[in-house]
């Protein structure tokens, strides 16, 4: 099955702190619709790293946020493959985006997915496919 949404860090990140309140409900907010409307989403391992990483150098408990990686497990990953490299740079080749930013569009059109809901790229930028989207404005 294709995901329609594919979560960059920074949305898991802001669901999950709430340093900027606002970003945090409406990230938190963001994912809960998804859920409830029972949208396919995606995310790869690099997501998964990052944002693991982030929140234990945010002073979390490794034990719980292990958990909460646990638990997006069970959405759709995307592995890191040579595949995924060799798109990601084609992609950072082709639109100039960071190689990391580049790494999470390709995975994001690995998945099938349909948006990329993230704060870091250009809202409304169509990336082969997959329009970025920040959904915390």
């Amino acid at each position: 099955m294709n995901a329609e949404v594919f979560i960059d860090t920074n949305i898991l990140v802001y669901s999950c702190d709430s340093i900027d309140p606002e970003k945090h409900r409406l990230a938190k907010c963001c994912l809960e619709d998804l859920l409830e409307n029972q949208c396919s989403i995606a995310l790869s391992v690099q997501v998964l790293q990052e944002f693991y990483v982030t929140m234990i150098r945010k002073g979390g408990d490794p034990a719980f946020y292990r958990e909460v990686v646990e638990y997006y497990m069970r959405w759709k990953v995307v592995e890191n493959t040579c595949e995924l490299m060799r798109c990601s740079m084609e992609i950072h080749r082709q639109y100039g985006t960071s190689f990391y930013d580049a790494n999470i569009v390709a995975a994001a059109q690995m998945s099938g997915a349909k948006e990329l809901w993230t704060e870091d790229l250009n809202t409304g930028q169509d990336y082969g496919g997959v329009v970025a989207v920040n959904p915390l404005v």
